[in-house]
């Protein structure tokens, strides 16, 4: 059984969002590369500081609850049959 819906419209995903902390953290994990010093003892100190300081002032992103298309689609269906 096939149900055609005259007025459904599906919105493609926005674009993610971007990372906050990016720049530190891959400047902390290029300094792991270039080093090998993952526990942050010595050259890597300062980039870990950084991550670290930037992960505690970064505002946290809101989380919106947005209904999928099968919610729609299921209450759709309810109002059909």
């Amino acid at each position: 059984m096939t149900i055609h819906i005259k007025k459904l419209k599906v919105r493609p995903k926005k674009a993610a969002q971007t990372t906050m902390c990016a720049p530190e953290l891959t400047s902390m994990l290029a300094c792991w590369a270039a080093t090998g010093d993952t526990f942050n003892h010595n050259a890597c100190q300062e980039s870990a500081k950084n991550l670290f300081q930037c992960m505690r002032t970064a505002p946290m992103p809101k989380k919106i609850h947005k209904p999928t298309i099968n919610f729609h689609l299921a209450r759709l269906g309810k109002s059909i049959q």
